[in-house]
């Protein structure tokens, strides 16, 4: 009697938990003292074992999870709860104003939680300050996105504990105990009054030891032509080149639409400070977020700004 092999393969894609996804291969049969054949699932005595299984990106339509990255012990016995998200979007990013949508358990709704959700994985974007004596409590945050409820639950759990060195370093485990180098400080500027669609300059200021030294830039390599027989390293020309040295960039935590800078990605400092501007598309109140780096450790200051007739922005 025949036996049949059967194999399937199960790839993990999209979040930390996975989305999985079954891709059946072709089944196999086997006679005693005979050759293998091999059908796929319609019968067909041709079967092909698939040659690539794309990973699947969904460019909208998906949920927002959020995460608990750990927590911090302060100085005066109180702890900071730390809390990402990971929106599975690819493309979309969606505001979402406190309330059933977006809580923290217990409340109220409203802790100052990111409203606004850039796409894919943000971490350690969110802290909230628990007292001494939260002992065995938990904080629960809620975000409901595209019809999809998603839960973080922070506690004091030992094994979760963490400290001001991995924030600033996104992870790194390294206590840093002999390293001399020391965190930039950054400040933003008061900024003027804020409008729809009219740029708003914003200003940082920052301040570092100079550790780590920037290494300096590689040489621009230009290709060879005429001697197909030498080895050339490649030029990967179409990539803007990265600053180095001391850089700041912008994000969005909070507001009612996308807040729009006129320069994305790391900004050199020059001179100690660092320039661009915001546009806002409608009127209510933003958080925006400037992390100054020096190529190892970070540092982070918030700004507040309320778009609309007359009013002002300020910074924390």
């Amino acid at each position: 009697m025949n036996k049949v092999i059967v194999a399937a393969l199960f790839l993990v894609v999209g979040s930390p938990e996975g989305l999985r996804h079954w891709y059946p291969t072709p089944a196999v049969t086997a006679s005693p003292g005979g050759p293998l054949h091999g059908y796929a699932a319609g019968g067909s005595d041709s079967a092909q074992l698939p040659t690539e299984l794309p990973s699947t990106k969904f460019k909208s339509g998906q949920d927002i999870v959020p995460y608990f990255e750990g927590w911090i012990r302060n100085k005066d016995l109180s702890f900071d709860l730390v809390f990402g998200y990971f929106n599975r979007n690819w493309e979309e990013e969606i505001a979402i104003p406190p309330g059933p949508d977006n809580s923290i358990d217990p409340g109220p709704a409203d802790r100052g939680q990111p409203t606004f959700f850039l796409a894919r994985r943000q971490g350690w974007v969110y802290r909230l300050r628990v007292p001494a004596d939260f002992g065995k409590g938990v904080v629960t945050w809620t975000i409901k996105a595209n019809g999809k409820t998603e839960k973080a639950y922070g506690e004091l759990l030992p094994v979760e504990e963490i400290t001001e060195r991995i924030v600033m370093t996104r992870g790194n485990l390294n206590p840093g105990e002999d390293d001399p180098n020391k965190p930039p400080a950054v400040s933003i500027a008061p900024t003027a009054t804020a409008s729809i669609d009219a740029p708003l300059s914003l200003s940082a200021s920052v301040s570092d030891d100079g550790l780590p030294k920037p290494r300096p830039a590689a040489p621009v390599r230009t290709p060879q032509t005429g001697d197909a027989t030498t080895i050339q390293a490649q030029a990967n020309s179409s990539a803007p080149t990265r600053p180095r040295g001391l850089t700041i960039t912008w994000m969005q935590l909070r507001g009612p639409a996308k807040a729009r800078f006129d320069r994305t990605g790391p900004i050199a400092v020059e001179n100690g400070k660092a320039e661009t501007a915001v546009r806002f598309g409608e009127r209510g109140t933003y958080v925006l977020r400037v992390t100054a780096n020096d190529g190892a450790l970070s540092t982070k200051a918030d700004v507040t700004i309320t778009v609309g007739g007359g009013s002002t922005a300020g910074s924390r």
